[in-house]
């Protein structure tokens, strides 16, 4: 029992409490999770809803909300145990336990209006989160924000420009909000990390940063994300199914990104 307890503290719970970065097998664990979760979230959200541009504009303050969450963490406003609950894998758990109920609760009041108000709730309380930051601490680094969706629009304009006369398949507002929110991670690991001396915690990106340098994860996020994104808009498959899959390529993307430019602003 002891060799057990010996391995999951070593490989699950050090990395969380003290904040050591991902490793093979707890990114391995975590993407074996996800992969299970989505598959069931699917398969009982597809009964009631399409998985539409509105149902991920809904859900993008969901995204923002656990960002800010996290950011208040990173800042040491929580302690431990609570603060727990705030880190990855937890505050992904910890945003599903507040977002389901209020989107199950907002199909049944609302019907097809129901991203309306699931998304004014998501922002409300996002808004929350946001001015705990705002009040307590102080920007540092205002430039990083900005620099961050600027050059993520700059690309993603490139991006259209280049598949509306290549693959017009490809320029369709998800596939655009996905390649967007990735970039939003790639320029805030690049900046991040090129300027202001972070690291990188997770266990790829890291090993390519090691080798290639910072720049790298910008090169690799289009990469990987133009062809994820042409095989998704080639395939013959349910439209509906090919949405919810970039909708979760977007949160993958868009909440890192958002956390760690909220982080890098205040330099917490």
């Amino acid at each position: 029992m002891s060799q057990i307890y010996d391995f999951i503290k070593k490989y699950y719970i050090d990395s969380l409490v003290y904040k050591q970065g991902y490793n093979i097998v707890n990114t391995i664990t975590f993407a074996i999770i996800l992969i299970i979760v989505v598959i069931l979230l699917y398969r009982f959200l597809r009964k009631y809803i399409s998985f539409d541009f509105n149902f991920v504009i809904g859900n993008l303050p969901f995204v923002l909300l656990g960002s800010s969450a996290r950011v208040i963490e990173d800042a040491g406003f929580l302690e431990p145990p609570v603060s727990y609950l705030f880190m990855t894998p937890f505050i992904y758990i910890l945003i599903f336990l507040i977002a389901f109920p209020t989107l199950i609760i907002s199909i049944k009041m609302k019907g097809e209006d129901y991203w309306k108000y699931y998304g004014a709730t998501g922002l409300f309380l996002s808004i929350l989160c946001l001015g705990i930051l705002f009040s307590n601490l102080e920007v540092i680094n205002g430039w990083l924000f900005p620099a961050v969706i600027f050059f993520a629009a700059i690309f993603t304009i490139a991006y259209q420009f280049i598949f509306e006369r290549v693959y017009p398949a490809m320029n369709n507002r998800l596939s655009k909000l996905v390649f967007f929110s990735h970039m939003i991670d790639g320029f805030a690991t690049f900046l991040g990390i090129q300027f202001l001396g972070y690291w990188e915690l997770h266990v790829l990106p890291r090993f390519l940063i090691n080798v290639a340098g910072p720049w790298i994860m910008v090169v690799a996020k289009i990469a990987v994300f133009v062809p994820v994104l042409y095989i998704l808009d080639s395939t013959e498959e349910e439209e509906n199914f090919k949405n919810f899959i970039k909708f979760i390529l977007i949160v993958l993307g868009l909440a890192p990104g958002l956390r760690d430019s909220l982080r890098m602003m205040f330099a917490t």
